[in-house]
């Protein structure tokens, strides 16, 4: 099996779930050329191992009000376990909050955020992140456009 454990059909099982997490078990079997009750034993081992951590709703953020998204990239200023601890656990439950990512480079985190307005964004960066004793810097980035991949690449970048 190739690395990771996965073979051909499991990673176009995937990819095809990637692009459609709806897809209904008897066109993911035909899809990829196996029976039905192989395809759903195959997606539940996939889901169990954690390959597939679960399925998501594609949502516009417009039509639930809150059109303006925006990343925030925040420098944290004193790297201690606690306090990295502390800042990871509180930010995702925080509103608007869409996605956060540790990263490399001059900044700690990008966090992904949602609000419907400009001030909304401007009282959630103030209120949340300047006012956190943990943050030492965070740069606001207005999103224009947001255009999702096609699929996920399997192979590797």
């Amino acid at each position: 099996m190739p690395s990771g454990g996965l073979d051909e059909v499991d990673r176009e099982l995937v990819r095809l779930l990637a692009i459609d997490g709806r897809m209904p078990n008897n066109a993911l079997a035909e899809a990829t050329g196996i029976a039905p009750s192989t395809c759903l034993t195959r997606v539940r081992a996939l889901r169990e191992r954690g390959v597939i951590r679960g399925f998501h709703a594609d949502v516009d953020l417009g039509a639930l009000g809150q059109p303006l998204q925006a990343l925030i990239a925040i420098r944290i200023g004193a790297h201690s376990r606690d306090e990295i601890d502390r800042f990871r656990a509180k930010v995702p439950g925080l509103p608007g909050v869409l996605s956060l990512f540790h990263v490399s480079g001059a900044n700690d985190y990008l966090l992904h955020v949602a609000a419907s307005t400009p001030d909304a964004l401007r009282e959630f960066v103030l209120d949340h992140l300047t006012a956190d004793p943990a943050v030492a810097h965070a740069e606001t980035s207005l999103i224009f456009e947001h255009v999702r991949g096609a699929e996920p690449n399997l192979t590797g970048v």
